[in-house]
């Protein structure tokens, strides 16, 4: 069974450590001992969370779409020549760069300090395990 640490669970999710140690209090998440006697979670339990978080629309938030990796975050810098623009977000801890017509970045009126929301859709996702 996979436990992990309470800050490898909110570095994971983007949240502080305080955020999952609520949620453990609040009965969201159980607590877990580990081996060297520190408090953790499990992390079946702690993927079941993360799935429900993913799955709670956000008010005023997309209906439907095909694209299922949205993350929320806050666009940190915006790059635009005469055609293009580069978007830069910090979503937790990800940074996402989203390539857009200029037109497009204008109209959404994206500039630093704007929340927005980043939807993923690839047909070809690397997934790797870290070493410990």
């Amino acid at each position: 069974m996979p436990n992990l640490r309470i800050s490898e669970a909110a570095a994971l999710l983007g949240v502080s450590d305080d955020t999952v140690r609520r949620w453990v209090e609040q009965g969201r998440l159980a607590e877990v001992r580990l081996d060297s006697g520190r408090k953790g979670v499990d992390g079946r339990e702690l993927a079941g969370l993360a799935r429900r978080l993913a799955e709670a629309p956000e008010p005023g938030a997309t209906v439907a779409a095909s694209a299922r990796n949205r993350m929320r975050g806050i666009v940190t810098r915006v790059v635009k020549d005469g055609v293009m623009a580069q978007v830069e977000m910090q979503a937790g801890p990800f940074r996402v760069v989203s390539l857009m017509s200029r037109e497009s970045a204008d109209e959404l009126g994206l500039e630093a300090g704007c929340v927005a929301v980043a939807s993923i859709k690839s047909t070809h996702v690397v997934v790797e395990i870290p070493g410990a």
